[in-house]
């Protein structure tokens, strides 16, 4: 694996703070620059590809994106040159994910009354898309998002609204259900869908989905087909980042956990929205 690849791969196990989806789109971009400066091998893109699928299981938009790519790539002979067949392969899942992406803001915008205040959880590219293309509209709405810790990637989202001239309350964690009473609907990204109709996200995501439920206020999901998964509530892997991160008292008692993502059950939604529109629980589209 030569460097630019294994900075590739570096930067997706290393990047806590995009969502599933902005981190496969952006590594599918990444793939496309490195065959297009270099002469790789059929072997050396099938290495790159085996280690990319493994590389955030907790994220599986990044593993469902390189599966789709391998099925349309067939490679067969390690030391045929792969680099323009495969770019154009790449380029093509890649702009599905983006298609998907525009799709759902579309989808999503009908649930959004003008007015709206929005109550949102860590920095999902998804519904910053939603977001942006309410903003596009001149719809009146406003946001409270989360500090979204560890991690504060909720300072990214925050910034990034207001450079859109949104108004955004920037909130802890801790206050999720204090501010839940003062949004019109919920709406949170995915980092991954179970089998189970549960789904997977940012760590505070389930505490924001009870606080909804308990408060009868709307909670949707964003997900997009790449974030369907096989797995199971009961068999996922919720990956844990080191717990340095959190700055916690070092004792001879104290075990600190710093597990990033967590299943949430799908009978706290009001449901999903994905690429082919919206689906409320039980799964039927809305009329």
């Amino acid at each position: 694996m030569d460097k630019q690849a294994q900075e590739i791969l570096q930067q997706v196990r290393d990047d806590l703070q995009s969502g599933a989806a902005k981190l496969a789109i952006r590594t599918l971009a990444s793939l496309c620059q490195w065959l297009e400066a270099s002469e790789v091998s059929a072997g050396e893109l099938d290495a790159v590809l085996t280690a990319l699928h493994a590389a955030r299981p907790s994220m599986v938009p990044l593993a469902n994106a390189i599966s789709r790519c391998r099925r349309k790539l067939e490679i067969r002979n390690d030391s045929a040159p792969a680099s323009t067949h495969a770019c154009a392969v790449i380029h093509e899942v890649l702009q599905q994910l983006q298609n998907a992406q525009a799709q759902i803001a579309e989808h999503a915008a009908e649930l959004v009354s003008p007015g709206a205040v929005i109550l949102t959880h860590s920095n999902s590219s998804q519904v910053f898309a939603l977001f942006r293309h309410l903003s596009k509209q001149r719809r009146p709405f406003s946001v409270i998002c989360t500090q979204s810790s560890p991690g504060n990637e909720g300072f990214t989202l925050a910034r990034q609204l207001d450079e859109l001239d949104i108004e955004v309350t920037l909130i802890t964690d801790a206050q999720i259900g204090l501010f839940t009473a003062k949004a019109d609907l919920v709406i949170c990204g995915c980092d991954t869908w179970l089998s189970d109709d549960a789904f997977i996200n940012k760590s505070g995501t389930y505490l924001m989905a009870l606080a909804a439920r308990a408060q009868a206020k709307p909670c949707w999901v964003l997900a997009d087909s790449f974030k369907d998964s096989s797995a199971t509530s009961k068999t996922v892997v919720l990956e844990e980042m080191p717990e340095s991160e959190l700055g916690a008292p070092v004792g001879k008692h104290i075990t600190v956990r710093n597990i990033y993502f967590e299943t949430i059950p799908g009978h706290l939604l009001s449901g999903r929205v994905s690429e082919q529109g919206v689906f409320s629980f039980p799964a039927e589209p809305l009329q």
